[in-house]
């Protein structure tokens, strides 16, 4: 399994600064993308690079770490509270955080949490993993339906929401987030071209470098393939459509 991805959010530098040369010398399992020293700059890191955990100190300015995680109702993390305030941990327990760490950082207690967080991850790789047949299950409302994975020319994702677009020109639209889906659909067909969209290269047709990047699928459909993600898209498409 790949190093776990995280971002610590806390208002003084010493606290960040610690905790992070902690994990860098003690936690190979775990690579700190970025800190944060406010509420609003967490949340756009969080957004943005859509980390694995998140080490949160509660007692901040303006906005405290309970403010940020109501500003993420679609909450894809694993969540660790960091705080010197022990009179925090109900509400922490609340918040269904994994652990909750008591400043200064415990070596051993964030091993304990660390080793936590890898069985968590572990296990949900397994859960995704196990794909006896290529079919999807997609929640309803009133149920569930079942869709062949082959069915799906693209997802698209909006807030909360995902859009599933079939082949059969149907909509599909349920209360789970793009990067619940990209977990979902393993099968190398699927391409995430940015951040809003998943596409099966199976209905791919036409790319163009023009207008920054995109491709055009079966049904006609435009979508802009991210600078960043171009060469890969291009790699791919051309390794699937050479078999």
């Amino acid at each position: 399994m790949n190093q776990l991805t995280s971002i610590i959010v806390d208002d003084e530098l010493a606290p960040r600064e610690n905790l992070k040369l902690v994990i860098e010398q003690y936690c190979p399992e775990i690579k700190c993308l970025r800190t944060a020293e406010n509420a609003v700059t967490a949340k756009n890191l969080i957004e943005l690079f859509s980390p694995d955990i998140v080490f949160l100190d509660i007692d901040m300015p303006e906005l405290n770490g309970f403010d940020l995680l109501e500003m993420l109702p679609c909450r894809n993390f694993m969540l660790v509270f960091v705080t010197a305030y022990e009179e925090f941990a109900i509400d922490a327990i609340r918040a269904n955080a994994i652990d909750y760490l008591i400043k200064p950082i415990n070596v051993t207690e964030l091993k304990n949490c660390v080793m936590k967080l890898v069985e968590l991850k572990n296990e949900k790789i397994s859960r995704n993993n196990f794909k006896p047949t290529t079919k999807v299950i997609i929640p309803q409302t009133n149920g569930f339906i079942v869709i062949e994975e082959d069915e799906i020319i693209r997802v698209e994702g909006e807030d909360c929401y995902t859009h599933i677009y079939l082949s059969n020109s149907k909509k599909v639209t349920v209360s789970k987030t793009l990067k619940e889906f990209e977990n979902i659909l393993v099968n190398d067909m699927f391409f995430r071209n940015h951040k809003s969209h998943i596409i099966n290269l199976k209905y791919f047709k036409e790319f163009y470098y023009s207008d920054g990047g995109y491709a055009v699928l079966t049904d006609g459909t435009k979508l802009e393939i991210s600078r960043r993600r171009q060469k890969e898209f291009i790699e791919k498409v051309k390794y699937l459509h050479s078999k």
